[in-house]
């Protein structure tokens, strides 16, 4: 058996507990991951919550999280790029969570984890810095453009500050006062999130990469020349709306190699906050519930 944290029935943190679960077997094409560090997310307290009924169906009681980095314990009928005993990372497979001992990850999203690259940092890479880098991909914003990034302190905005830098493009982050000295130290202009925020932007941007939605988003889109430059992932409905779009996500294991290999090489930092021992997950998802974090908060398996 393999120990899991996960809820019982959608609603609040009450819900939350450990549970044993089978260990899985790797069916064609999957992997068996002895989970070293998962990644804790927003997008995990929004699925316990029931949020995401629509769009991420659960068993009860369900296994939280979905991104881990370990080592492959297993591999399934004709697997051939990875073996026994490889360092890995990735998103879990559909139906599978990630706060567990072990999981089943999809060979097509999975990837090597460079040497450079601890557990920890891999493990955030799938969904915070892979969702920041398909949405600069597909905004393939030239040199010296403006790039206003609304909730730039998590761990998503993180990302793409560093990104963005990384392509020569000028970053504004929206974040709280707390939030401030983060967005500073990747080269941002920080401006304070909350009412009025257009008119607290410094002029005209070329596109916006929203992580909020609300207000916010609707406040944003006021400075863009190009509302077609609007990616959010807190409302991709209102950035439709607004002639813009959601994230086109790509888990797949080149963007993972690839967005490994910016760590590996020094051009991103996941900034992992907050570590948290597998018999804490519970604080861990508090922490990420709080709203309050910045950077990347994960989950250790001793």
């Amino acid at each position: 058996m393999s120990m899991a944290y996960g809820f019982s029935e959608y609603g609040g943190p009450e819900t939350q507990q450990f549970f044993d679960v089978p260990v899985p077997s790797p069916g064609p094409g999957q992997l068996l991951v002895a989970v070293h560090a998962a990644g804790v997310n927003p997008a995990d307290w929004k699925v316990r919550a029931g949020t995401r009924k629509d769009t991420v169906p659960v068993t009860l009681p369900a296994v939280l999280g979905r991104e881990v980095a370990g080592v492959v314990a297993d591999v399934g009928p004709r697997v051939t790029e990875f073996a026994v005993g490889d360092a890995v990372f990735g998103a879990t497979a559909t139906g599978f969570g990630g706060y567990t001992e072990y999981t089943l990850v999809n060979t097509a999203a999975a990837a090597h984890k460079p040497d450079a690259v601890s557990f920890a940092d891999a493990a955030t890479l799938p969904v915070a810095a892979g969702t920041a880098y398909d949405a600069l991909t597909t905004l393939d914003l030239a040199p010296g453009s403006r790039l206003l990034v609304v909730g730039a302190g998590g761990g998503v905005g993180v990302a793409a500050l560093q990104l963005a830098a990384a392509r020569d493009v000028t970053v504004i982050g929206v974040a709280s006062e707390g939030k401030r000295e983060v967005v500073e130290s990747l080269g941002a202009t920080w401006v304070a999130s909350g009412d009025g925020l257009a008119e607290r932007v410094p002029g005209p941007v070329d596109a916006v990469f929203d992580l909020v939605g609300g207000a916010a988003l609707a406040e944003a889109a006021r400075v863009v020349t190009d509302p077609a430059a609007i990616i959010s992932v807190g409302d991709p409905l209102a950035a439709r709306d607004l002639g813009g779009s959601g994230v086109d996500r790509r888990r797949t294991s080149a963007v993972f190699a690839e967005v490994a290999a910016l760590v590996a090489d020094g051009t991103l930092d996941p900034r992992v906050a907050h570590r948290f021992p597998f018999a804490h997950a519970g604080d861990a998802l508090a922490t990420v519930e709080s709203g309050h974090t910045s950077g990347k908060v994960v989950i250790e398996f001793g």
